[in-house]
């Protein structure tokens, strides 16, 4: 079972989740910031991954803390979960359309950090920051240790994209840490 749950507190945020890479497609999130749990819903059900997350941030402040320390969070459980890679498919993209907007995703879960992140957004999206939405890849691939190109290829509507981008990383993401073989997907037999 690749299911692991993880606590962290600092002076800005204290975090709980619990992820399961094998489940449904269930989520119990509650991050703190509205329009943030709407995309981690969608993330979770595209993704069939099943996560609980409790957060409490600084959100007088505002919502950079509480997103930018989820996604530390869920990059470093997904780093546990996936241990040294055996069977992963560990290539995959998806093409996601919501409406207007088409956003393309490419991951390889390498054992590099690396983000290319071309999108963009209104500055906000309800009273969310949208240049959260980067910050939260950002750390998810760095604490994650894989690599996320995410391409918007076009969108008028600002929640729209999000979606599609949300989207597209959760299709792309599910389908490569997809148990496809017993070795691991590396010709230097390792990846790391």
């Amino acid at each position: 079972m690749r299911q692991s749950e993880l606590k962290r507190k600092t002076a800005e945020t204290d975090i709980y989740m619990s992820l399961d890479l094998d489940g449904s497609g269930k989520s119990d999130v509650q991050s703190g910031v509205g329009f943030f749990d709407h995309m981690l819903e969608l993330l979770t059900h595209h993704a069939k991954f099943d996560i609980t997350l409790k957060c409490k941030g600084d959100t007088n402040v505002d919502g950079h803390h509480s997103v930018e320390d989820i996604g530390i969070v869920f990059g470093k459980l997904l780093y546990e979960l996936l241990g040294d890679k055996k069977g992963i498919a560990r290539f995959a993209h998806a093409y996601i359309p919501m409406d207007e907007s088409l956003c393309r995703c490419a991951v390889d879960i390498s054992g590099r950090p690396y983000l290319s992140f071309n999108a963009s957004f209104a500055e906000k999206i309800g009273d969310f920051d949208s240049e959260l939405i980067e910050e939260f890849f950002r750390a998810v691939t760095s604490y994650g240790f894989i690599t996320v190109h995410i391409d918007l290829i076009r969108g008028e509507n600002s929640h729209h994209k999000a979606e599609a981008v949300f989207k597209s990383f959760a299709v792309s993401l599910a389908a490569a840490v997809k148990i496809v073989g017993t070795s691991v997907p590396s010709s230097k037999g390792v990846l790391e």
